[in-house]
This record gives C-alpha cells, sequence and structure tokens, in this order.
C-alpha cells in the first residue's frame, strides 16, 4: 500500500482532531485546562480513559504477548492476570480514593500531601509523577511513532527525528489552548476510531479464516494459546504475583495520577466519578480480552501465509514477526488495503490519547504543583496563561529527547518496560499516600522524606536484580510496585512521630 495514501489519512485524522480542539477551546481559561471547570460529562470521560488507559502499547504490544513465550512472562493469554488485578485496583481507586479527592476539593491530587503532611511531601509526590509519567508517555510514544515510522514515513525519506518532532507538534497545536476541557471529547472520538480498528480487524481474520468467535477460541485451545493462569511460583508471570502487581499498577498508575485522575476530577460530583471508574473498569476488561483474542488471531492468520517457528522466533516473509511487530505486520503486508487504513487509524487514535493527556496533565502538575502558578502575588490571568503555555511547550520539548533515547537503546518489548518502570516511580507514591491515609503519624517537613522516596526505589533496583541468586530462584515480577510502597511506607514510618488526625487520614 502507498506509504502516501496512508500519510494522508494521518494529516486528515489530525484536521479532524485540531477542529475538534478549536470548537472546545473557544471561551476557555486557566481553569479549562486544569479540570475541565468540573463540568466533565462522566459517561464522555469514562469511555475517553479506554482510549488513555490502552494507548498504543496495547494496540500493538499485547496482541503479540499471545505467543511471545520468550521474555514476556506471560503464556497466551496470560496478561488476563494483570488484567483481573487492575479490576480490583479500580474497585480500591472509586470507593477509597476518588471520595477523599473529592471531599478536599483538589485540582492537583497531590495537594492531599500538602494537606496531610506538608510541603515537601506534597513537591515529592509531583516530582514522582512528572518522572513516571514522562518516562511512562514517552515510551508509549516511541512504540507508535517507530511503527509509523518504520511502515509508512522512512520509505518516504523522512527520519525517525522529524517524524517524532511532526507527531508531538501536532499534539501539542491541539492540547495548547482547551487542556482537558478538550481532551474529554478529543479523548472519546479517539477511543471509537480506535476500537473500531480492533473489532474491524478481528472480524475480517474471522471471516478469511471461516470462523466463528466460539470457533476461533477452540482452534486456539487446541494450539496452547488460550492459557490463562501461571502456577510456576518462581516466574516472574506467577498468578498472584501479576494479579497483587496489577491491583497495585492500577492504584498507582490510574489513581495516585494527575493525567487519570484530573479526568475524573472534573466531573461534576463524586457519585457521577464512582460510575466512571466503575464503567470504565467494566470495558477495560472486555476490550483487553478483545485484544488478546486479536492476537491469538493474528498467529492463526500468520500460520495461513505460511509463518514457522523456529526456535524463539515466529517468521513470517523471512521476519522474525513476534511481539510487537505482529500486527503491524500483518496489517500493513498481509491484510486487504481497507483493513490496513483501518489499522492506521485505529493506531494513530491509540497513540494520541496517551500522549495528550500525559502532557496536559505534566504541564497541569508543574504549574500547580511545583511552581503555585495560581496563587503567586501578581500573577493575572494573562501571565498565569503565558506561564503555563511555556511550560506545555517544554514538556513537549522533553518528550521529544526522551523518544529519541528510546530510539536508541532500542527496546523491543515495550508494554513489559512500562509495567517494569512503574514499579520503581510510582512506588514512593504509592507508600506516600497509603501513609498518610493508614496512619494519624506526622512526618518532618525536610528533605529527608524526598530523600526516602528516592532511596527505596534504589534498594528495589538491586533486590530485582539479585532476587533469583538470593532466593533461591525466586524472580521479583510486577510485584516490585507492592514492595518499593511497602519500603517506603516503613521508611515513612521510621521518620515519623505520633500526631492527631488530620484531613485525609485514617478516621476521615
Amino acid at each position: 500500500m502507498s506509504s502516501f495514501l496512508l500519510f494522508a489519512f494521518v494529516i486528515g485524522y489530525f484536521l479532524l482532531l485540531l477542529g475538534v480542539a478549536w470548537r472546545t477551546s473557544r471561551h476557555s481559561n486557566n481553569d479549562s485546562f486544569f479540570i475541565g471547570n468540573r463540568n466533565s460529562n462522566w459517561m464522555l470521560v469514562a469511555f475517553g480513559m479506554i482510549g488513555t488507559s490502552l494507548s498504543g502499547v496495547t494496540f500493538v504490544s499485547v496482541p503479540g504477548t499471545v505467543g511471545d513465550f520468550a521474555g514476556t512472562g506471560y503464556k497466551a493469554f496470560g496478561y488476563l492476570q494483570v488484567i483481573i488485578g487492575y479490576w480490583i485496583g479500580y474497585l480500591v481507586i472509586a470507593f477509597v480514593l476518588l471520595p477523599l479527592y473529592y471531599r478536599l476539593h483538589l485540582t492537583s491530587i497531590y495537594n492531599y500531601l500538602q494537606t496531610r503532611f506538608g510541603a515537601v511531601a506534597y513537591r515529592t509526590g509531583a516530582l514522582f509523577f512528572i518522572i513516571s509519567r514522562t518516562v511512562g508517555a514517552t515510551a508509549r510514544l516511541y512504540l507508535v511513532i517507530n511503527v509509523l515510522h518504520i511502515f509508512i514515513l522512512r520509505d518516504m525519506g523522512i527520519p525517525f527525528g522529524v517524524t517524532s518532532f511532526v507527531i508531538l507538534l501536532m499534539i501539542l497545536l491541539y492540547t495548547f489552548e482547551g487542556g482537558v476541557k478538550t481532551i474529554v471529547y478529543t479523548d472519546t472520538l479517539q477511543t471509537t476510531f480506535m476500537l473500531l480498528g480492533l473489532v474491524v480487524c478481528i472480524g475480517y481474520i474471522l471471516h478469511n479464516l471461516g470462523l466463528s468467535a466460539g470457533g476461533a477460541l477452540q482452534a486456539l485451545e487446541a494450539k496452547g494459546l488460550t492459557h490463562v493462569f501461571n502456577t510456576d511460583i518462581n516466574s516472574k508471570g506467577f498468578f498472584l504475583k501479576q494479579i497483587l502487581g496489577g491491583m497495585f499498577i492500577a492504584i498507582a498508575m490510574t489513581g495516585l495520577d494527575q493525567e487519570m485522575m484530573q479526568k475524573n476530577i472534573s466531573v461534576k460530583n463524586v457519585h457521577d466519578s464512582k460510575k466512571n471508574v466503575m464503567t470504565f473498569s467494566f470495558i477495560m476488561v472486555l476490550v483487553s480480552f478483545l485484544f488478546l483474542l486479536l492476537g491469538g488471531l493474528l498467529y492463526l492468520y500468520s500460520l495461513r501465509q505460511g509463518a514457522v517457528y523456529q526456535g524463539h522466533a515466529f517468521v513470517l516473509g523471512g521476519k522474525n514477526v513476534i511481539g510487537d511487530d505482529l500486527f503491524p505486520t500483518l496489517a500493513l503486508h498481509y491484510l486487504p488495503q481497507s483493513v490496513s487504513i483501518i489499522f492506521i487509524i485505529g493506531l494513530i487514535s491509540a497513540l494520541f490519547p496517551s500522549a495528550d493527556g500525559a502532557l496536559t496533565a505534566l504541564t497541569s502538575s508543574f504549574c500547580i504543583d511545583l511552581l503555585d502558578l495560581r496563587n503567586r502575588p501578581g500573577y493575572s490571568e494573562a501571565r498565569q496563561r503565558r506561564t503555563r503555555m511555556t511550560v506545555h511547550v517544554g514538556f513537549a520539548v522533553i518528550f521529544l529527547l526522551c523518544i529519541l533515547i528510546f530510539k536508541w537503546v532500542n527496546n523491543k518489548s515495550i508494554v513489559n518496560i512500562i509495567l517494569e518502570l512503574a514499579g520503581y516511580t510510582y512506588g514512593p507514591l504509592l507508600g506516600l499516600f497509603a501513609f498518610g491515609i493508614f496512619t494519624h503519624r506526622e512526618l518532618p517537613n525536610t528533605w529527608k522524606t524526598t530523600a526516602l522516596c528516592l532511596l527505596a526505589p534504589v534498594c528495589c533496583y538491586f533486590l530485582s536484580q539479585y532476587s533469583a541468586r538470593w532466593l533461591g530462584g525466586f524472580q521479583i515480577g510486577l510485584e516490585l510496585l507492592l514492595i518499593n510502597g511497602l519500603l517506603t511506607f516503613l521508611g515513612l514510618w521510621g521518620l515519623s512521630r505520633p500526631g492527631q488526625a488530620r484531613p485525609g487520614g485514617m478516621v476521615n
């Protein structure tokens, strides 16, 4: 298929987003950018969050895990173990964290740490969010930009750096004014296109293979591709590790993440916000299963096209297409042109929600949590707007640099990298919030709190690297996040002193 034709669809899609952004950002102000004037429709937020949570990583990487037995820690449908954990985590978000955020009328969720512990803990939490979201968002961006570059723009002679710059410029343009107010609508549009791409690809392959949904599951089961639970306790993919890790990843990467919660607390009231999270959680489980089903169908379709296993490789047309390369290769070279176009639209629909929300949330957190922009004396609405725009552009530049670093490192299994990095960067946030919610103790308002939160991930790194040697073959998987949070919690206990009940504490 012509690279120029596919690129034309990318440009057309961006122009559509720009039109939506222009429409929704009229008469916007700083409150529109930060929290959507607390007037977002909960149904739109719930639906749009699907696209933000799944992103290009799910669209490209998750289908590849079904047959990627060489390094994911999963077997066949084993990724469902993590999804089960996610669903449990969303219950905690809906019934523990959201009531807390609404009761304290938060714009930035890290204001909770200021209310509970003081300015140092507050800025420490915001700093870890900025690090976490920057790394996670740019890893997701890298995966999709790399696919677009390899399969479309490289043939047009466009370098990877230029591809990255242009796509970030697109995202910057349509988030520049409206922020959250715009993203609630653009994410809804993009989630629709992403799910359309998923359903069309599943439907075409089922039709081509002459299978019903039930027949497809039977065919996958016959090849051992529907296995879910890993019972090897020493494996990183052991089901209890995956479920427990998934639960705390959902709590940390959604409930303690300003990007995700910024949209939730833009809903009118806590009751609607709870409905948003619970609706989102059920849809998330269903959509994740469909992506795994698609992965299984892609392997069946590949075998029909002459693919063969060679050791740990899965070779089609002389190329190893296991993992992240499977879906793009088949969609753009082995499926009809119409399906290829739908794949590209679905892919960029998965790209933009994970990037636009991150860019907006990072700008909001930096301006509110670190600069305290809205309370600065002498800062008019216009001056706040200029500062916010400067920060917004600055984060776009940081995104570009991080994407280029990922390209240089050239890691293949992005979904696993993101989950592993989350264990290190979100652990201190988990420890800080848990310590604030479940104890009445007070922390010193000094650099020691920040230093301890930096020390915990370092200890976890060495524990993760040497766990098999120290623990008789036991490998640490996704439970690293829980261990990191627990080390932070224990360290904070050692630094703290008894205190009285405060807003957001255990008895509130």
